[in-house]
């Protein structure tokens, strides 16, 4: 069993300023695995005093310097790359060959973006008489939550750190290992003391207090829409940057084309990786109405093939990451049963043979109404919503109506259709035909957030825009 008792605070792996403590729950066995210790403000005003003592020379530091401290954190990183793996699968249950391979893998992909765009970020550049100056916008707070936390991690600390920003890190309490073995990465890769903190805990007992911290310059939070409509109430009396990526309910428009079978079982297979818990899964599913029957049967046959079992065999997906996660989605399930939804695969209750650990059947409705409660809240489970469309307009105008805007999907033959298609779709993201890119931007549109991850595009909400009058083009001025 882990236990994690310490903090990371100023350089140095410190005793919490009280004595409560998490019990960590494996969701595939439903037993305690791990313990960790449980933050206050006490331990808040510590790390954040220790980021600002620090900010007076990070935020000085050089590109060059930066640029090597990100390259011995990607050596470190590739070093303990199997200890991240493990970790990540024993608290919220991702099988191993997901865990190791595609969620590690994210993190690594971050890195490297970082790395290349902070070389040629512009942190000065001349626009008309004058010189525009991007500086660190000073002490972050990062908030994380447990889906898909090496990413979540990766987004937030790298281009803060590329920036010349310093940080206090919070994981969610529910995945803490990964953030735990990710500080000993930082440590180990030489971080300078108090340019990177971390203090495990809850949201009320740290993130509150973080959030709302008056020498808090920026907070950075991923979750729940609801959690992040809280941060942001808590940190309005400092006036400080709030960045959110939050909900989502993602349209998947299936084009009415020559692929249109394989795009439907893609589909399928695409919205229950990580067991559906992605704030940016495509979980609507846009078909044409007169194809809805074929949409079924391809549905169908497609199902089976995710596979769900103990993360440590070869199945598809693993449990989701706690109980309460898990009766949420049941209820949903039986929601969408007694709407009136056509029941296609999946349905109540865990899948044949597993009666221990938080498995979800992988279940999809057909036939579903974009006012049904199940094509409206974010269920954060396996579970797909197939609607029904009339016209390429009418697709449009029922993946738009949602609160969220996330992300969206296309998928069709025709590149110039789904291009015209992607564009019209309200969300920060759009794929097309399941395409992925390091460098996009990612975040949200309307109750999916604000302020964008990802790439160059990550840097610019921890930067601070000055104007410097005075520097005429060829008037001699020091640039």
């Amino acid at each position: 069993m882990r236990e994690y008792r310490t903090f990371f605070i100023d350089g140095q792996w410190v005793s919490p300023a009280q004595s409560d403590t998490f019990d960590v729950i494996n969701p595939a066995t439903e037993e305690r695995c791990g313990v960790v210790s449980i933050g206050s403000a006490a331990d808040v005003d510590k790390a954040v005093a220790a980021a600002r003592k620090a900010f007076a020379t990070w935020s000085t530091s050089s590109i060059a310097d930066r640029i090597e401290l990100l390259q011995n954190i990607s050596a470190e990183y590739q070093n303990r790359s199997a200890d991240l793996g493990a970790a990540l699968s024993e608290e919220m249950g991702a099988p191993a060959s997901l865990a190791g391979g595609f969620q590690i893998g994210l993190g690594a992909g971050h890195l490297g973006t970082v790395i290349e765009a902070l070389s040629s970020y512009p942190f000065e550049e001349q626009l008309g008489e004058s010189l525009v100056v991007r500086e660190p916008i000073g002490v972050c707070a990062l908030i994380t939550p447990w889906n898909w936390p090496m990413n979540q991690i990766a987004v937030k600390v790298f281009p803060a750190l590329a920036t010349g920003c310093t940080m206090v890190l919070k994981p969610s309490e529910r995945s803490p290992f990964t953030g735990q073995v990710f500080t000993e990465i930082l440590e180990a890769a030489g971080v300078p003391a108090g340019v990177f903190n971390m203090i495990q805990g809850d949201g009320p007992s740290v993130g509150v207090p973080l959030s709302g911290h008056p020498d808090v310059d920026m907070v950075s939070f991923t979750g729940s829409t609801r959690a992040g409509i809280e941060i942001a109430k808590n940190a309005a009396a400092g006036v400080k940057r709030v960045t959110q990526e939050l909900g989502g309910k993602g349209p998947n428009i299936v084009l009415d084309d020559a692929d249109f079978a394989a795009n439907v079982g893609k589909g399928v297979v695409t919205m229950m990786l990580n067991s559906g818990q992605t704030c940016s899964a495509p979980s609507r599913m846009l078909v044409p109405a007169n194809r809805m029957e074929e949409a079924i049967a391809a549905a169908k046959e497609a199902a089976p093939s995710v596979t769900v079992g103990d993360p440590a065999g070869d199945f598809s997906i693993g449990p989701v990451v706690s109980k309460s996660q898990f009766d949420k989605i049941q209820t949903l399930i039986e929601q969408g049963i007694a709407d009136g939804a056509t029941l296609v695969a999946g349905g109540p209750g865990r899948p044949e043979g597993l009666d221990k650990g938080y498995y979800v059947q992988p279940t999809v409705f057909a036939d579903v109404k974009n006012d049904m409660t199940i094509a409206r809240e974010e269920i954060f489970g396996p579970v797909l919503t197939i609607i029904g469309y009339d016209t390429i307009d009418h697709a449009i105008e029922i993946a738009n109506d949602t609160d969220y805007g996330l992300a969206g999907f296309v998928a069709g033959a025709d590149l110039d259709q789904a291009r015209a298609v992607a564009r019209r779709i309200r969300a920060g993201s759009v794929a097309i035909n399941d395409a992925f890119d390091f460098h996009a931007p990612f975040g949200g549109y309307k109750k999916s957030g604000n302020g964008r991850e990802w790439g160059a595009f990550g840097f610019d909400d921890y930067v601070e825009v000055k104007g410097i009058l005075g520097y005429s083009p060829g008037d001699g001025a020091e640039q």
